[in-house]
């Protein structure tokens, strides 16, 4: 089974708005910062911004075609400072967690896309903590990691070069 990176069309907003519900919901679990809204759903206002700022890159993640999760990944120039990418928010189905799915992306990710990176991670979100040790380690890639405070949060940032 084939994993491919797909950017995501402004057509398919509604899609994406959709996935990004449901990692709402599963990040909610680990932060203070998220909540459900009236209407039942986790709402990400900032969505139409990808497709209005350069340098903010949605990519489907498809396995055989199907759409499977999403990665938002952050460029220049939307990036000002010392990393050329960042990794914000990465998103697979519950379905298609631990089979190595997510690492075959983020592989492809870093084959496309080479330089400068930072991911951050909740430190409450044990198991995204877990699968970006896990990512280091089988692709070989030394990283640094520090903590910090962000938006009343306690996070893991690592910073490494592929």
């Amino acid at each position: 089974m084939a994993v491919t990176l797909i950017k995501v069309l402004e057509s398919e907003k509604s899609i994406l708005r959709n996935f990004y519900t449901l990692y709402l919901h599963d990040l909610s679990n680990f932060t203070i910062n998220l909540d459900v809204e009236e209407d039942g759903l986790f709402h990400y206002k900032e969505l139409d911004k990808f497709w209005e700022a350069e340098g903010l890159s949605p990519y489907f993640i498809k396995l055989d075609h199907k759409i499977i999760g999403f990665i938002l990944l952050l460029e220049r120039p939307f990036l000002k400072k010392n990393n050329d990418y960042g990794i914000n928010d990465f998103f697979i189905l519950n379905k298609y967690r631990g089979k190595g799915f997510a690492i075959q992306a983020v592989e492809k990710l870093f084959k496309e896309k080479q330089g400068q990176y930072f991911v951050m991670q909740v430190t409450e979100n044990k198991r995204a903590v877990a699968f970006w040790k896990k990512v280091y380690e089988e692709l070989n890639i030394e990283h640094h990691e520090r903590q910090d405070l962000i938006n009343g949060e306690l996070c893991l940032i690592q910073t490494f070069i592929v």
